[in-house]
């Protein structure tokens, strides 16, 4: 089983809970429309890596989350995540009303920070991506159309919340795909504090 890092301490997820469609501008750069009710994906524990690989049989692409840890039913800790996505599998599988699985849940899918412990408002979270010292990715659960709140209540609606699972919450917009070689710099902030930097060369 795989392990992400909380407080120094490994914890193994039993699953990853994944918000699609979660910011209107990146509905908008995909060519998408909001749907009536939240959209949601998992990703099985094989998915987490420490690595960031551009290439697996097609070109990856790249989506940067906030990431939720929950432990004793509540969020105890909060990461970011990059939510690694075969898009033209993807596609293919949307245009023909597919499960997304094949695109979403492959092996390396979930590439995680350490993860911190929460802060008390989970509204003021704010993510920033860099690739290569470039600008990409800018968002936070203020423009989230389920802040961090509503998601946890829909899916403690079906599904349980356990020890250890992570809720990755939607991307905002400036996705794209992972070149080999790039440099992808993330940064948590809550208001205006720094609470995790991470940063992965791709491979």
């Amino acid at each position: 089983m795989r392990s992400v890092t909380f407080q120094k301490t490994e914890i193994i997820p039993n699953k990853i809970v994944c918000v699609g469609e979660n910011y209107a501008a990146h509905i908008e750069e995909m060519g998408s429309v909001p749907s009536d009710q939240m959209t949601v994906f998992m990703k099985p524990n094989a998915c987490i890596s420490d690595q960031l690989i551009a290439h697996r049989g097609e070109q990856i692409h790249f989506e940067t989350e906030i990431c939720l840890l929950i432990q004793g039913g509540a969020v105890a800790g909060v990461g970011v995540g990059l939510d690694l996505t075969k898009r033209a599998t993807q596609k293919r599988l949307k245009d023909a009303g597919l499960p997304w699985e094949r695109s979403k849940a492959f092996e390396g899918s979930a590439v995680f920070s350490h993860f911190v412990d929460a802060p008390a408002s989970l509204t003021d979270l704010k993510l920033e991506l860099c690739v290569d010292g470039k600008p990409c990715q800018r968002g936070g659960a203020i423009q989230m159309l389920y802040q961090p709140h509503t998601i946890l209540k829909e899916l403690r609606s079906f599904i349980p919340l356990e020890d250890g699972d992570i809720v990755m919450t939607g991307a905002p917009s400036g996705v794209g795909p992972a070149e080999r070689g790039s440099l992808f710099e993330t940064r948590l902030l809550h208001a205006h504090t720094e609470l995790v930097n991470a940063s992965w060369r791709a491979m």
